[in-house]
């Protein structure tokens, strides 16, 4: 659960940016369970811009080609202290700092031909030139055929980890799938000696034979391309988590991708300075979405300007524990625009409780009427509607619900 620049700030985030959300957080969301800040992509390019990269970015790197913050974003990076100043100051409000970082070797490092650190080698002869993430301009592959290209994660991961950083959004990983430059990745994140969180990116087609591979070598993976504030986005990951929820558990999720909650777009990759453009029922059911499948939960606006709804839709305890103390997580029904969730309660103070989402995909409101039985309810048991606190009364064994046009109701039964 966090906080991540690229909806509001896409490439060019700041420092100032960074902590002024990471000190929201840890005021308003830390006790919710709100505790990591990532800073999402080329924070080592000075001239970063929004709406897209430069075609031929100059990057900071040091004489051993690994990736340094822009001094002109990231004025505590002056003097070769990277960001272990941000760092620092983001653990001492009692948060985790993240960071983005592209698969491979930067090209300007191969260009150069610069020396890996503490080796014989250097970025040309361990670089794959054929390999090339397809929308960004930054880096090759390596190649793992040669004992360099280890040698090269291995000092950035320690170099990493030197900072401070606590997790790493990995991205060009899953898209073709790169099992080999995973595998070396959380080889150098083990041997940097530091607990590091691993997640892996983009998720387009991301095929279910990869999961037990995902599951040794990340924490979490993206199951599908970037999400935007768009209806359709939303609803197609819902057959995407009926698919993979089943599978998460500790050590392991799948992830939905960012929550874009809030205000977003400032200076962001894909549209203007904006207001969420979700309606309140669809935000809902979103985040209900991605707590009763136990998405990781990243939320991508920036939270000092963002309306008192949307930090309201992030603190409901009640909400969070579903996320939090669940198992059993699925998808139980799915009949045309109905499709209905339950998972079982792990908390100790609520043996044999029970929860339930019922979500309504269509673009009339609706009337409901869901069997209790189909979803573990006893006639005795309270039901409880999560986001109000409101308590439901069933009509004998049936319970209906009123929902808005891309709703959902999140329900306990105790």
């Amino acid at each position: 659960m966090g906080w991540n620049s690229w909806d509001c700030y896409g490439s060019t985030v700041t420092e100032q940016e960074v902590l002024a959300n990471a000190r929201f957080m840890a005021e308003h969301l830390l006790p919710y369970g709100w505790d990591t800040v990532v800073v999402d992509i080329l924070w080592y390019e000075p001239a970063a811009k929004a709406h897209g990269y430069n075609d031929d970015p100059v990057l900071v790197l040091d004489a051993h080609g690994q990736l340094l913050p822009a001094p002109n974003r990231f004025p505590s990076a002056v003097d070769g202290q990277g960001f272990a100043p941000l760092a620092a100051e983001i653990h001492a409000l009692g948060l985790r700092f993240g960071v983005h970082m592209m698969r491979g070797i930067p090209r300007q490092a191969v260009e150069r031909d610069l020396p890996i650190a503490g080796t014989p080698w250097t970025a040309r002869q361990v670089a794959d030139t054929a390999s090339m993430c397809p929308w960004n301009p930054n880096n090759y592959g390596l190649n793992h055929d040669h004992p360099g290209a280890q040698e090269y994660y291995d000092a950035q991961v320690r170099l990493l980890a030197g900072w401070g950083v606590d997790f790493i959004k990995g991205d060009d990983f899953l898209y073709p799938y790169q099992a080999r430059e995973i595998e070396a990745y959380a080889l150098a994140v083990k041997r940097s000696g530091r607990p590091i969180e691993v997640s892996l990116s983009p998720g387009r087609e991301l095929s279910m034979a990869n999961l037990p591979h995902l599951r040794e070598h990340s924490s979490m993976w993206r199951i599908s391309d970037d999400l935007w504030d768009r209806w359709e986005d939303l609803e197609a990951q819902f057959t995407r988590l009926a698919r993979w929820a089943p599978h998460s558990a500790p050590g392991g999720w799948a992830d939905a991708d960012m929550l874009p909650l809030g205000r977003i777009g400032i200076r962001a990759e894909r549209g203007d300075d904006r207001m969420c453009r979700l309606t309140p029922a669809e935000q809902r059911t979103m985040m209900s979405l991605w707590i009763i499948a136990r998405s990781p939960l990243m939320v991508g606006g920036d939270l000092p300007t963002s309306p008192p709804a949307t930090i309201d839709l992030l603190t409901n305890a009640d909400v969070l524990e579903v996320l939090s103390a669940t198992k059993d997580n699925r998808e139980v029904l799915r009949d045309g625009d109905l499709v209905v969730w339950t998972a079982s309660s792990t908390a100790p103070e609520r043996p044999g409780s029970r929860y339930a989402a019922v979500f309504w995909l269509g673009d009339q409101p609706r009337r409901v009427t869901i069997p209790l039985l189909s979803i573990g309810a006893r006639p005795t048991d309270t039901i409880t509607e999560l986001w109000t606190g409101e308590t439901l009364r069933p009509a004998g064994l049936d319970l209906g619900l009123e929902l808005d046009p891309h709703g959902s109701r999140l329900i306990r039964l105790d």
